[in-house]
């Protein structure tokens, strides 16, 4: 065989392997299991189907998780899950997950959020206040927390300070709905908190105390003491 030849044999051998080495590593990574449960997991998420997707998302937390913590699939995860749980108000089940995924990654704000919802539905107001503020401290333009905190405050009745929030997210998000109905009825709960009481009602009218009353003076005692003292003059007159 001639040198040239021989070359030209290697190069396209060469090619080859160059080839197929890309499509097997293609094929052993989707058959990687943890992406496999993950893709699965999304598609039953988008359908509504939110046990079956839960099921699934654990599968894939169970696996090795290497392949979708690479490409940031690990986080949709946990994001994916907990909001599955919020959706079958499995709140406490929620809130646990999202801790588990923010000690992974403590500066995803959708976690914060998914976590102030659930602590929401808790009835853990100042707990929820406080995940909202870590959202919106690692996105001030996240028009989501912002609203959740404004419904928050207003339900402990802080209805300037949901106000507030409300404002701040109709900025974000010029003509949100949710933002605007939320402004709106903060507004209306603030005015009529601050109204003037202009009357009394019935059980606090004040009353008097009653006050002693002096009775007349009788003159029937004074005239029958002048009767006497005349009478008396009469007889004396008498004797004399």
């Amino acid at each position: 065989m001639k040198i040239g030849q021989f070359v030209q044999i290697l190069a396209i051998l060469l090619l080859i392997a160059g080839f197929v080495q890309p499509v097997a590593a293609a094929e052993n990574e989707t058959k990687d299991a943890g992406t496999t449960f993950y893709n699965a997991g999304v598609q039953l998420l988008n359908s509504n189907e939110y046990q079956r997707a839960i099921e699934l998302f654990d599968q894939a937390l169970a696996s090795d998780t290497t392949m979708i913590r690479q490409s940031d699939a690990l986080l949709y995860t946990y994001q994916g899950k907990s909001y599955a749980l919020i959706q079958l108000n499995k709140y406490e089940d929620a809130t646990r997950t999202v801790d588990q995924g923010l000690a992974i990654y403590p500066k995803d704000f959708m976690l914060w959020n998914n976590k102030g919802y659930s602590l929401f539905k808790l009835e853990k107001n100042e707990e929820a206040l406080t995940s909202y503020d870590m959202a919106i401290s690692i996105d001030q333009n996240y028009t989501g927390a912002l609203i959740n905190k404004g419904d928050t405050l207003y339900k402990m009745g802080r209805f300037q300070d949901a106000i507030d929030a409300y404002s701040k997210a109709n900025v974000t998000d010029p003509g949100n709905k949710a933002a605007m109905d939320g402004l709106e009825k903060a507004h209306n709960a603030a005015a009529a908190a601050t109204l003037p009481i202009t009357t009394l009602p019935p059980t606090m009218v004040p009353t008097t105390l009653p006050t002693k009353t002096q009775s007349p003076l009788s003159l029937l005692p004074i005239v029958g003491a002048l009767s006497i003292m005349g009478l008396l003059s009469v007889v004396l007159m008498i004797k004399r």
